[in-house]
């Protein structure tokens, strides 16, 4: 029985109700006056339910379509405006116990390059990022209690908040690990993680089981209950998500809404962050045996009704999408993006080519920080590396009253213009630094505070100085 308040995993994702949700929208989706009833609901920036977004995703009206396309990108500029948050992946360990057949982790891959990294070598790998110029991380870890325990995780994050190199300072690391006990969440906060982020791969509890045969991710219940001990634990901001391609793309989007409302229905909160990865390649595992992967229209439109269904979320394209993709689906959602990034175990203090054979996907975005930032600024939007909200507490139900009233852009917007004009002097190539400092002095006009806009020209107006520590 569907009930979004229960705290069992086959009850807030209710098998039946998905199947019903789905039958539902499939005899609906031809009747263009209900589609354009929701769509109009969207106006209030309240977002939907898992149904009338699952009937946004089942029609193919074109008039609707396009309504959609411009619904989120009003919606995503009530929110985020035109800032893309930027940060990168940090891989510590690929040594894993589980079987999961869609990734080159799993325990009985004898190809792959195992390697764990030692606190020296992440140091050395976070000093790498720092001088790109990244201020916020995304850890990834296989699951793995003898090779990579939680006690190796926390000590990891201590040695990345300690490392201080010439401007450079990693300020918020967010976590993405295996599902685990309160407990262990309760010191992942203590350690200041950011957001715990984990993908659910599939919502169908059958596929999901046979996606992963062995190990302690086959426990659907466990896994799927992890966001609420999680947040039981203390953590108060997570991120959702599933692999599109592993199992059919209408069940795990209503699913993944569903997740959402359970969510904001137990815990006032809903997720922080929605990713939208796409199964790719890698060692030991070819993407085209499974037939269930998307086209970049049908994902574009997944992104689109993501944003105005859930519009306070956060929603993550990682470097698994080409340049052209990523570009596609900025401006109907996207609000964060990797630069520069490397999914292999020790990636950052060698060349791509000289990288061992541990990566978990294949990057199809491998341009440079610098040369995203370049491009983020070429097409229209600002590079964000803030994370002022997190270090002043702005997390969980009050980072979601800012977001949800519109307030917070009085927040994010300065701050976007100044850790923009940080990496610009810090980091930057010439172009880079002179397109920045144009979009500094032009957005700088749009801060809708006057008080908070005198302050951040005055901080411009000091070009070398004063911005390290500004934040709102």
């Amino acid at each position: 029985m569907y009930d979004k308040h229960s705290m069992k995993a086959t009850e807030f994702i209710d098998d039946g109700e998905i199947l019903d949700t789905i039958a539902w929208a499939e005899e609906n989706k031809d009747n263009l006056e209900l589609i354009n009833r929701i769509i109009d609901k969207t106006d209030d920036l309240k977002g939907l339910d898992h149904r009338e977004a699952a009937l946004l995703l089942c029609s193919d009206n074109p008039e609707a379509l396009q309504r959609i396309f411009d619904q989120a990108t009003k919606i995503k500029q009530a929110f985020y405006g035109n800032r893309i948050v930027m940060m990168a992946p940090l891989y510590l360990s690929n040594y894993c116990v589980n079987g999961c057949t869609y990734c080159p982790y799993h325990h009985q891959n004898s190809t792959i390059v195992r390697k764990k990294l030692t606190q020296d070598e992440i140091r050395r790998e976070v000093i790498a990022l720092q001088d790109m110029g990244h201020k916020r991380l995304a850890l990834e870890t296989g699951e793995d209690p003898v090779n990579c325990p939680i006690d190796y995780v926390l000590e990891s994050i201590r040695t990345i908040y300690s490392i201080k190199h010439k401007n450079g300072a990693i300020r918020r690391v967010n976590v993405n690990i295996a599902a685990t006990t309160v407990e262990n969440y309760r010191k992942l906060k203590d350690v200041g993680i950011g957001t715990y982020v984990l993908f659910q791969e599939t919502y169908n509890k059958e596929q999901y089981e046979l996606l992963h045969p062995t190990g302690p991710k086959h426990n659907y219940n466990y896994h799927t209950e992890a966001m609420d001990r999680a947040m039981e634990g203390g953590i108060d901001d997570v991120g959702c998500g599933v692999l599109f391609g592993l199992n059919l793309y209408k069940y795990d989007f209503v699913g993944l809404l569903m997740h959402a409302e359970h969510l904001e229905a137990v815990h006032g909160v809903g997720p922080h962050t929605i990713s939208v990865p796409r199964l790719r390649d890698a060692d030991d595992v070819d993407a085209s045996e499974f037939k269930n992967g998307i086209s970049d229209e049908l994902f574009q439109k997944i992104v689109a009704i993501l944003r105005i269904a859930v519009p306070y979320t956060g929603i993550i394209v990682s470097s698994r999408e080409s340049p052209k993709t990523r570009e596609m689906v900025l401006k109907y959602g996207v609000s964060q993006i990797s630069g520069g990034s490397r999914t292999t175990v020790g990636g950052y203090t060698v060349t791509r080519e000289e990288a061992e054979n541990s990566a978990q996907f294949e990057v199809s975005d491998v341009r440079t920080l610098d040369e995203v930032v370049n491009w983020l600024l070429r097409t229209g939007h600002i590079p964000s590396f803030c994370t002022a909200c997190y270090r002043e507490g702005r997390t969980g139900d009050r980072f979601m009253t800012l977001v949800k009233s519109g307030q917070i852009r009085n927040c994010c917007l300065p701050n976007a213009l100044m850790t923009l004009k940080e990496y610009a002097e810090d980091y930057a190539s010439p172009d880079t630094y002179r397109l920045a400092i144009d979009m500094i002095r032009k957005e700088a006009e749009d801060i809708p505070n006057q008080k908070v806009r005198s302050k951040v020209y005055e901080h411009l107006n000091d070009i070398d100085g004063g911005m390290r520590d500004f934040r709102f």
